[in-house]
């Protein structure tokens, strides 16, 4: 794996792990979808995670008011 290779999928990997939506970044990194969830699929599981959890306390504090 060569170094343009390796910054381009840390690139990549940073987008989707700062929360931009999946199809952005396909759009943005020049794939399709499928490509993105095929290569990027740990980016986006821990992205996945993290929505869990923002949801979760959404919740909370719905119930709390």
């Amino acid at each position: 794996m060569g170094l343009p290779y390796s910054l381009r999928h840390a690139g990549v990997s940073l987008w989707l792990e700062s929360g931009v939506f999946p199809a952005e970044v396909a759009r943005r990194a020049g794939h399709s979808i499928a490509v993105l969830f095929r290569f990027y699929a740990k980016a986006i599981h821990r992205s996945q995670q993290r929505s869990n959890e923002q949801i979760e306390r959404a919740l909370e504090a719905a119930e709390e008011e």
